[in-house]
């Protein structure tokens, strides 16, 4: 039994894309988990990806693989996050895995199959092989991101107020940001520019508060030091 194990860790390794796919969903960060139906880890619920194409790019591999199975088909933002190439990290085979972020907005509403559901990342049920792990990179990861660049603007809608956006922030660091503090960041960074629309008031009353919207819809370093930084 240990020389079958032995032959197969020594063969050619299986190289295979995932994806720890984010949004802010209900108030909080989220990750989309697809439940396994065979062994090994039959019944875990496990990260969305397959193995790599022969003709493929890594990226264009995890962007298929996603269109196909979870009608993610338009990301706001992936990056390439970690490789894994552990010996043992899947029971049957000698397996290397490359893991993306991918950010989804937090208006959109992908269509999902049966087997496929939104999870929060602060409650995870027991996933499959490794991938706890690299969830936990991929939120370490967009925490820290929010303190340096402009990647909020993957997290949130086209157009958004001031308190919704302090919304967005707190849900993915985990942590109260205030409406003040956050337009203070990001205006005197220059990654928001007022709009002359606004957002009607609500049945509750108050005065309409002002849409804003991300200069730029791509990723930017804006500051080398983190001034939201995560805590530890």
């Amino acid at each position: 039994m240990a020389q079958d194990r032995f032959a197969t860790l020594n063969r050619e390794p299986t190289h295979v894309v995932l994806a720890v796919v984010v949004q802010i969903r209900g108030g909080r960060l989220q990750t989309l988990l697809w439940q396994r139906a065979r062994e090994p880890d039959a019944g875990r619920w496990s990260l969305p990806g397959g193995v790599l194409g022969a003709a493929e790019s890594l990226e264009a591999s995890i962007r298929r693989h996603l269109a196909a199975k979870v009608d993610v088909a338009e990301l706001s933002h992936l990056e390439q996050l970690q490789t894994l190439s552990e010996p043992d990290r899947h029971p049957d085979e000698r397996q290397i895995a490359t893991a993306y972020l991918g950010l989804v907005p937090s208006d959109a509403d992908p269509s999902l199959p049966a087997d496929t559901a939104w999870h929060a990342i602060d409650a995870l049920p027991p996933l499959a092989f490794d991938h706890q792990g690299i969830v936990q990179a991929a939120r370490d990861r967009l925490r820290a991101k929010l303190s340096y660049t402009n990647i909020g603007f993957a997290i949130a809608p086209a157009q958004f107020t001031l308190a919704e956006l302090r919304d967005l922030y707190a849900a993915a660091l985990g942590r109260a940001v205030t409406a003040t503090n956050l337009q203070r960041i990001l205006v005197r960074r220059h990654l928001l520019e007022p709009l002359a629309e606004h957002r009607a008031p609500t049945s509750a009353g108050g005065r309409p508060a002002r849409l804003f919207r991300f200069v730029h819809r791509s990723l930017e370093i804006t500051d080398e030091f983190a001034v939201l930084r995560p805590r530890s």
